[in-house]
C-alpha cells in the first residue's frame, strides 16, 4: 500500500495537533504531594485512595481553579524536596508555617490553628513537658514538633530525641517501650490512639502554630489557590469539611472561617 502526499501531510498535521495538546492536558493536573499516613488530615485507605481533611480541601481547590488533583505519597522530609524541585505543585500534610520555611517555600493562608500533644503508654507518669526530663522521646523528622523540642532540649532536659520517618514506626517504638513519649500533632495522635490500645495523650501543648499548604517558592498558582481557600471559607465549604473530619463545627472567628492574605515572614 502506498501513501500519497496529501495523506502524509494530513497524518503529520494530526500528530502535530496531538502533541500540541499535551502541555494543555498537563496543565489540567494539580500535582499534590502528601505524607500518606497522617489521619485525619490525609491518609491512603485500604483501596490506595487518599482521603482526609486536607484531601477534601485540595480536591475542592483543584476543582475551583479548573484542575484535577493527582496525589502522590512521600516520606515527610521528602515533601520539602518535592516542592523545592518543582516535582509537585502543592503539598498537604498538616504543615506549620514558619519564617525559616518561608525562605525557601511559599505557603497558602492557614486554615487550622494546631497544637501538639505528648503521647505516652497508659499509666505513664509523664503528664507535662517538665516530666520529660531524662526521658527518651520521639518526633517526626523535619517536623515542627521535632524543631520545637530540639530548640528547648537544654530547658526540658530530655535524654534523647529519636527522629522518625513515619508515625507508625514512632508509635510502634512507643508501644514497645523503646522510647518513653512522643511529641506530635495532637489531633493526629488522638485519632491514631482510637485505633491503638494502650496509648494516650497525657498533655496538650498550645503553640499557636498554623497549618497551611506548601508550594514552590513564588509559585504562579499561589494567588489563585489562596483565593480559592478564601472563597471556601466565605461560602461555608471549609466549615463543612472541618465538621466532617473533626466532628464539630469550627469556632466562630477561627482561622478555618476567616479569609487571610498569603503569608509573609512574620505575618501569618
Amino acid at each position: 500500500m502506498t501513501l500519497n502526499r496529501r495523506s502524509i501531510l494530513g497524518a503529520a498535521a494530526g500528530l502535530a495537533l496531538s502533541l500540541a495538546a499535551l502541555p494543555a492536558l498537563a496543565q489540567d493536573v494539580l500535582r499534590v504531594g502528601s505524607y500518606p499516613a497522617n489521619p485525619p488530615w490525609e491518609n491512603r485507605n485500604a483501596d490506595g485512595v487518599f482521603e482526609g481533611f486536607e484531601v477534601d480541601i485540595v480536591n475542592e481547590i483543584a476543582r475551583r481553579i479548573g484542575r484535577t488533583a493527582e496525589i502522590e505519597g512521600y516520606d515527610f522530609r521528602a515533601l520539602f524536596v518535592a516542592t523545592a524541585s518543582g516535582r509537585v505543585d502543592i503539598v498537604i500534610s498538616s504543615l506549620t508555617i514558619t519564617d525559616e520555611r518561608l525562605e525557601s517555600q511559599s505557603f497558602t493562608q492557614s486554615y487550622i490553628e494546631g497544637a501538639m500533644g505528648i503521647g505516652v503508654r497508659e499509666g505513664s507518669e509523664i503528664q507535662s513537658l517538665e516530666d520529660l526530663r531524662d526521658r527518651r522521646i520521639g518526633t517526626i523528622a523535619t517536623s515542627f514538633p521535632e524543631a520545637y523540642m530540639n530548640e528547648r532540649a537544654e530547658e526540658i532536659g530530655f535524654a534523647s530525641n529519636s527522629s522518625y520517618d513515619s508515625t507508625s514506626n514512632m508509635l510502634t517504638d512507643l508501644m514497645a517501650g523503646r522510647i518513653d513519649a512522643v511529641v506530635n500533632d495532637v489531633v493526629g495522635l488522638r485519632y491514631a490512639f482510637q485505633q491503638m490500645t494502650g496509648l494516650t495523650v497525657s498533655h496538650e501543648i498550645v503553640t499557636g502554630e498554623r497549618f497551611a499548604m506548601m508550594m514552590p517558592k513564588d509559585s504562579p498558582l499561589l494567588e489563585s489557590v489562596n483565593d480559592a481557600i478564601s472563597a471556601m471559607k466565605e461560602d461555608g465549604t471549609m466549615a463543612a469539611i472541618y465538621e466532617r473530619w473533626l466532628g464539630t463545627p469550627p469556632a466562630e472567628g477561627s482561622l478555618t472561617v476567616t479569609p487571610l492574605p498569603i503569608p509573609t515572614p512574620g505575618n501569618y
